[in-house]
């Protein structure tokens, strides 16, 4: 025994070590699961989470809720099928299609670059055509460096040219499709609801800067930041003693004349308001004109082109020659521009580019795209129905388990980290600049909001204190004009969710 002892103690030790050595990546593994925190349950979340909805859904307030893990596990829902005006979300449905055909997107812009032909006449001086790309960003403002108007006007003056025709606005890349389906007629006119247009400048609007009168009762002095637009105006705001600003305009769509109401302190800062176009072609064209004529070149005229049906191609003109062209801007800084301040003509723009893509520049075609697009990559159609890129349209429905869906789609994406930085992030850029500060959500949700009468909408990415990336999706519908601060509730749900234990 003692003799068999010493020769087995070895072949036993080295057997004990062989079994804890192929056992240790089992223990590790086992220590590693056990290092990140369970997963929020689902049942403790709904008692943090409900209290926070119930009074507003007592005062009428219709919520949609889906709150995920990134692996798709509900943690909390209310109405995740129902039916929602999704308000601005609408662009996440927009951008992610862009993002996913962005080189498709890409070669058709460099394929249709914002154009200046010279055309001949037979008798008289020539005329230029400009013709639009659908350029987001085209400007004649006095600091543009890149797609600048000016650069056109520049190479004018440099063929020697010093008498015009005409100058004749072509936007028929698109068709002359201005407004979405449903827009409210009050939202025309604003910045949020100017006109659309393959030939778009300074964002289709125009500006008006006022300053206070010398006394109280005067009227403010306004004028137009650029007077070839053709509005006219009719001032009837009132210089006050003390008080905030309170001024606005008002324009029937179709109509030239602009009303300025309300008040403006005798001390306040000058003050800069925007007001959306009908033409944004007939715009530039006038722009374009007052550039020439800086330069000391005569035009007699400016005039318009619009394709008035869906399905008319562009038709080249006769005895035309390019004299210039500007390089298609980079869309996938636009996205991250529109992302970040929410902006819709932008976004419609990019409806319409994909129209391009197998299609004809049409919104038919831009919606059609779009869906074939989010359906290849795996977005069921269940539950949406859009009939714009903006949001501005009341007609459009999605369910917040779709929205879900479509960011658990685009996380898996090889753009899906780009496009989720794109979106506002709190407490930091954008439309969340100025939501969840000094909150544990601070510097930690990327979402994109949205609102609209009576809506709000809140989806996108949320890290939480214990380190989990989850998926929010919430809707706010037929809220009451009384409810005080309801994007408050939706910040104190999505902050109960951050720090939910």
């Amino acid at each position: 025994m003692s003799s068999y002892l010493p020769q087995r103690l070895p072949r036993l030790f080295h057997k004990l070590l062989s079994r804890t050595a192929a056992g240790l990546p089992v223990l590790l593994s086992a220590c590693a699961v056990q290092s990140t925190p369970p997963p929020l349950g689902q049942h403790a979340l709904a008692k943090q989470l409900s209290p926070i909805l119930q009074p507003s859904q007592d005062q009428g307030v219709r919520w949609g809720i889906v709150i995920a893990t990134r692996d798709g596990k509900i943690l909390f829902s209310r109405n995740a099928s129902g039916r929602f005006i999704p308000a601005s979300n609408t662009k996440l449905f927009t951008t992610a299609a862009a993002m996913a055909e962005l080189a498709e997107l890409d070669h058709a812009a460099a394929a249709h670059p914002t154009t200046l032909l010279l055309a001949r006449r037979q008798h008289g001086a020539p005329d230029l055509i400009l013709r639009g790309s659908g350029d987001a960003v085209l400007s004649d403002d006095a600091a543009c460096k890149t797609d600048c108007l000016k650069t056109l006007a520049d190479a004018v003056s440099a063929k020697g040219l010093r008498h015009i025709h005409a100058i004749i606005a072509d936007d028929r890349l698109f068709a002359d499709e201005r407004w979405g389906d449903g827009w409210s007629w009050n939202n025309l006119p604003t910045q949020w609801g100017t006109a659309v247009s393959a030939l778009t400048l300074n964002d289709n609007t125009a500006e008006l800067t006022v300053q206070p009168g010398t006394h109280p009762g005067d009227h403010p002095t306004a004028h137009w930041s650029a007077p070839e637009e053709g509005l006219s105006l009719l001032n009837q705001a009132l210089t006050v003693p003390d008080g905030k600003p309170g001024l606005s305009l008002e324009k029937r769509p179709g109509d030239n004349r602009v009303v300025l109401t309300g008040t403006l302190p005798l001390t306040a800062p000058v003050q800069t308001l925007k007001i959306g176009l009908d033409d944004p072609a007939l715009s530039t064209a006038r722009h374009f004109r007052s550039l020439l004529r800086d330069a000391g070149i005569r035009v007699q005229t400016v005039q318009v082109r619009h394709r008035l049906t869906k399905t008319t191609s562009d038709t080249p003109t006769p005895d035309a020659s390019i004299l210039a062209t500007l390089p298609a801007p980079d869309l996938k800084d636009d996205i991250r521009h529109l992302l970040k301040v929410s902006q819709n003509l932008h976004a419609e723009l990019i409806l319409r580019r994909l129209a391009l893509v197998h299609g004809n520049g049409s919104v038919e075609d831009g919606l059609a795209e779009r869906s074939t697009v989010l359906t290849a990559l795996g977005l069921s159609a269940a539950g949406i129905a859009l009939y714009d890129g903006s949001g501005m349209s009341p007609y459009n429905r999605v369910t917040p388990r779709s929205v879900i869906q479509l960011l658990r789609l685009a996380d898996q994406q090889p753009w899906g980290k780009d496009w989720r930085d794109d979106l506002p992030l709190a407490a930091q850029d954008g439309t969340l600049a100025h939501r969840f500060i000094g909150t544990p959500v601070a510097d930690h949700l990327h979402a994109k909001t949205g609102t609209l009468a009576a809506t709000h909408s809140l989806s996108g990415y949320l890290r939480t204190t214990r380190g989990q990336t989850l998926l929010i999706a919430i809707f706010a519908n037929d809220i009451p004009d009384d409810l005080p601060h309801p994007t408050r509730i939706m910040d104190d749900l999505v902050t109960a969710v951050a720090k939910a234990e």
